[in-house]
């Protein structure tokens, strides 16, 4: 009996090879019609930076990065032909003996078996199901034979290295190179690509994160195979098993601040092209990040604190920095929080500006007559429906120059400044300057008086503000903030690219010497003693509660916007702008640019007036002397003694002794300090 029932078996795989015989020769008619098309994978999409460098690889469903059979070494290649399909180069796709294996073990009454080969592998994953039955095996062999027709045997292997799973998410031999080892494929040496190679037979049973043991048995036989085959030496292999593998951890990261950028890029990339080009069409973008950039901005990350954790498990205050060539839009760098959600306070985030409004009425004063040293009268007076506004140090100074007022963040002269040259005007410039949150109409326009210390109806978001503040370090320019540059497909063609163009919004004198007085602020004003080693201004603001608190600071090469706030619009521990917004924009600004040449703010042309002497009353004298003992600008210098502690202001730029006032000075205003020391012979 039992001789019997082998003879009948051996008859039937006799019959069956002899018709898969005759059949096999017209395997044309089994192939699918569109066999090129679906032989192109679904591939992820690339964002390289404002260098060409790659620094995000778009997450769908088939994370996918093509290669060419180039960039994969012969180690690599081997690793595969040796745990796969040892005669790959020799069979033209049917590797008979394994396929007869199968169909016995399948007559038996067992589970379909492998004998696959490469070709068979890459026709099943790019045109069957995963069923495992004769049927399938069937259609897998005539397909497997018009791929042998159609392509080369290099072909095939690249687009099988292309298609296959390593388990993640990762499809593909480059972007399971870059999940498992976070490096090129073109960089994989003799271990790792063995490793890479005992994924795919069993993706979560053999991936090193889940199971390192069993990966790593794999591992070894994939070593062994190699050796026995010839395609390394014994004691290659023997270093190969004794090599310890270093993992990547970036999948693991979390709370990661670039994100809000990637997400950013991306709504902009769906807009133009499509959320099929995106997370299927492999393609190359091209953004104007700076990761270099980047990166200090998260590094100064370190100076926002951290009070309590709110209801959406989010850690307050939250932070945003917006950093953009003033000369071309481009955004290098952004963050738009603690990277614990995906809501961008950079771009979405309207919140109240403070004083770090006020250099905007000073930029309209300027078009209209005046000069930083205007006289103006700091004391109280009664505007509009009883308002009464104070000064933060709830003093009044007398007369002082618009300069003075400035950088000292007074608040009633910037108000009498507003009524004088009329707040449509401010308006009008803040929106041409980029801002498009002001409401000028109806019942909450922001066209009055109290928009002058930044009390807005909506409010003002950093990447427009960092960009407004732009249009001062250019004289006057504004260029629309840009982010995403250039969109490319898999062929080469361009798909969309951005224009850029700066457009003279305000006249060249006015900007001028309104950076010329901003940069006062950082030596004698609000943000004094703050100086980052080359020209630079900027402006802090604070809102009365505490809740929002900004340092929007620029040089000829960067402007930057820092805000601090409460996402719930809770008080803040009296944070400040002079607080951590400026301590982040400070330590940013240092290693941003250290790789930038210093240079000066370009002047126009102006002859900036000196500072006049003021002669005020003996009782505005002695009022002024009483001031002057103490700390002046509490909202925009340091909290009272009595308040919580804030961030503290840590320079990143070494020191050794304390600098004079005249030294700041001239660092601040890019002008080189002469030293009063004798020489030495």
């Amino acid at each position: 009996m039992l001789k019997a029932l082998k003879f009948l078996v051996i008859c039937v795989i006799c019959l069956m090879i002899m018709g898969a015989s005759v059949l096999y020769g017209f395997s044309s008619l089994f192939a699918p019609p569109n066999m090129d098309e679906t032989l192109i994978p679904d591939a992820a999409s690339q964002f390289y930076d404002i260098n060409g460098n790659v620094i995000y690889t778009t997450l769908s469903e088939e994370r996918r990065i093509p290669v060419t059979i180039d960039k994969i070494p012969k180690h690599v290649q081997q690793a595969f032909i040796a745990i796969e399909d040892n005669r790959f180069y020799e069979h033209s796709g049917i590797d008979y003996r394994g396929t007869a294996r199968a169909l016995v073990s399948t007559l038996s009454g067992r589970e379909v078996q492998g004998g696959s080969t490469i070709t068979q592998q890459l026709a099943k994953n790019a045109f069957l199901t995963q069923e495992r039955s004769i049927v399938r095996k069937i259609k897998e062999a005539f397909i497997a034979k018009e791929l042998e027709h159609k392509y080369t045997k290099d072909e095939i292997l690249t687009m099988y290295l292309n298609q296959i799973y390593f388990g993640q998410g990762a499809y593909g031999i480059e972007s399971a190179s870059m999940y498992y080892f976070g490096k090129h494929v073109q960089n994989l040496d003799v271990a790792e690509a063995a490793t890479l190679a005992a994924i795919p037979k069993s993706p979560n049973y053999y991936n090193p994160f889940e199971n390192p043991k069993e990966s790593k048995s794999r591992q070894e036989l994939v070593i062994d195979q190699m050796v026995k085959y010839g395609f390394i030496s014994a004691d290659s292999g023997t270093k190969a098993k004794a090599k310890k593998l270093v993992y990547s951890t970036s999948h693991k990261q979390k709370n990661n601040p670039r994100g809000y950028f990637f997400d950013m890029i991306s709504q902009k990339v769906i807009a133009e092209v499509g959320a099929d080009a995106l997370y299927k069409g492999g393609l190359k973008i091209y953004t104007t990040l700076d990761m270099d950039m980047q990166i200090a901005a998260e590094k100064a990350m370190h100076h926002l604190p951290s009070y309590y954790t709110d209801g959406n498990k989010l850690t307050q205050p939250q932070m945003a920095l917006a950093a953009v060539d003033p000369k071309t839009g481009y955004v290098k760098a952004m963050i738009g929080g603690r990277g614990q959600d995906k809501f961008n306070r950079a771009t979405l985030a309207v919140r109240q500006p403070g004083s770090a409004f006020k250099p905007f009425v000073y930029l309209t004063a300027m078009q209209n007559g005046f000069t930083p040293a205007s006289i103006i009268e700091d004391k109280e007076e009664e505007f509009a429906r009883g308002w009464k506004p104070q000064n933060s140090d709830m003093q009044w100074h007398g007369k002082v120059s618009l300069r003075t007022a400035l950088k000292r963040s007074f608040n009633v002269p910037t108000i009498k400044l507003a009524r004088e040259v009329g707040v449509d005007k401010i308006v009008a410039n803040v929106e041409k300057m980029g801002i498009s949150t002001l409401v000028d109409s109806g019942a909450y326009s922001d066209v009055n008086l109290a928009m002058a210390l930044g009390g807005l109806s909506k409010g003002v978001n950093p990447l427009e503000m960092a960009s407004a503040y732009g249009v001062f370090a250019t004289n006057g320019l504004y260029s629309k903030p840009i982010a995403l540059l250039k969109i490319v497909d898999r062929d080469g063609k361009v798909l969309y690219q951005a224009k850029t163009q700066a457009k003279r919004v305000v006249d060249a004198a006015s900007a001028y010497l309104t950076t010329n007085m901003l940069q006062d602020v950082l030596v004698s004003g609000t943000a004094g003693g703050m100086g980052i080693g080359r020209p630079a201004a900027g402006k802090t603001g604070t809102t009365d509660t505490y809740i929002d608190a900004w340092f929007v600071g620029y040089t000829p090469d960067l402007s930057t916007a820092v805000w601090v706030g409460d996402d719930n619009n809770k008080p803040m521990q009296r944070m400040y702008g002079s607080g951590a917004p400026l301590s982040i924009w400070h330590e940013f600004m240092i290693n941003a640019l250290a790789s930038t040449p210093r240079t000066g703010f370009s002047n126009p042309g102006v002859v900036v007036p000196a500072e006049p002497e003021i002669k005020q009353d003996e009782e505005e004298k002695d009022k002024d002397k009483e001031n002057n003992t103490k700390e002046a600008v509490k909202a925009d210098t340091k909290a009272p003694a009595t308040s919580t502690p804030k961030t503290p202001i840590v320079s990143t730029k070494p020191s050794t002794q304390r600098k004079s006032m005249k030294e700041r000075i001239n660092e601040i205003m890019g002008k080189p300090t002469v030293s009063t020391q004798p020489k030495k012979n």
